[in-house]
């Protein structure tokens, strides 16, 4: 099951208290203090790892913690560390602590980590506070109790391309003939519950990412409908690839519809309005809904690709398209 935001509580392990002790062996009467330091408390640490795509192996498990230190010992031993706590999370996890708002890390990359909620530090024994003028120190220091933290993660998926438009627009079903992605697909509206991620494999060793964004409705931006729940995920895309229902069974107009999404677009981000995107009209397998594309790109006034994942009409000219916008963001 997808989860793309969560709260929880990380608590860093408190560090070991000193160790009080005196050296005590035949024929040394009068040993010294011989009391090692307590371990440092393990800490909390945040790690983005390949193979893990949601946030909800996290769900149901309020609180993770660190191991404490472990006291330190007679010999002048120190006590073990306490054994860090690492939460897997995938990457693009935004972390915020919960009680200010305030963004402590955005692990946008694999192999970047955070610790969220530092182990405590180590107490010394009484061996450290020996001196000259105080030989048998009986004062050992506590270890300090960890950080502690409520936390907020939010997931925003790292995609090339996504995929827009109102509810049955046919994004599920060209995001699984372009890619490997197994969307559900049926023939109501809202069938896409969750973002969908594919890899497109564009020959000569190009590929990209797509990601399938369910489906908007006009007050998207503002909490109406499904959509507004993922449009952060649009946020990280490079590319919009607006889908446009040309077929006569479509309830809006294609020009409508375009004109919705763009506006929620805007109004949930200046940055989302300001994606290069490109407007293909899909579900185009029959004269009449060629008819309807063409009349939309004489409305847009602007090149409308008319598709088909049914019948792959034009995706190899979609793709070339969108490879050559992402050639065109990366000369930017």
């Amino acid at each position: 099951m997808f989860t793309d935001e969560i709260t929880i509580r990380v608590q860093g392990g408190h560090g070991g208290a000193g160790c009080l002790s005196f050296r005590r062996e035949k024929y040394v009467p009068k040993g010294g203090p011989d009391g090692g330091d307590g371990g440092d408390g393990g800490s909390v640490i945040l790690r983005v790892r390949k193979g893990t795509s949601s946030l909800y192996h996290l769900k149901g498990i309020s609180e993770f913690g660190a191991e404490k230190g472990q006291q330190g010992m007679p010999s002048n031993s120190s006590g073990r560390m306490g054994k860090d706590h690492v939460i897997d999370v995938p990457v693009g996890t935004m972390v915020y602590d919960a009680d200010t708002d305030m963004l402590l890390a955005d692990l946008a990359e694999y192999g970047s980590s955070l610790i969220a909620a530092k182990g405590g530090r180590r107490g010394r024994g009484n061996k450290a506070f020996a001196s000259a003028i105080n030989q048998r120190p009986r004062q050992v220091e506590l270890g300090l109790p960890g950080e502690q933290r409520n936390l907020r993660l939010v997931l925003k998926l790292i995609a090339d391309v996504g995929l827009v438009g109102l509810p049955n627009a046919g994004k599920s079903t060209l995001i699984s003939v372009l890619s490997h992605a197994k969307p559900k697909i049926a023939s109501y509206p809202f069938t896409t519950l969750t973002p969908c991620l594919g890899i497109v494999d564009a020959g000569q060793f190009d590929s990209f990412t797509i990601a399938d964004i369910p489906g908007l409705i006009e007050g998207a931006s503002s909490g109406k409908g499904l959509g507004h729940r993922f449009l952060r995920h649009v946020e990280r895309t490079r590319v919009l690839v607006h889908l446009l229902d040309c077929s006569l069974e479509a309830q809006v107009a294609p020009a409508e519809a375009f004109r919705i999404v763009r506006a929620e677009l805007g109004s949930y981000s200046e940055k989302l309005a300001r994606l290069p995107y490109l407007i293909a009209a899909s579900k185009v397998e029959s004269d009449e809904a060629l008819r309807v594309c063409d009349e939309l790109q004489t409305a847009l006034g602007g090149k409308v690709l008319p598709i088909s994942a049914v019948t792959h009409r034009g995706l190899d000219e979609l793709v070339r398209r969108i490879l050559a916008l992402l050639a065109q963001d990366e000369d930017r």
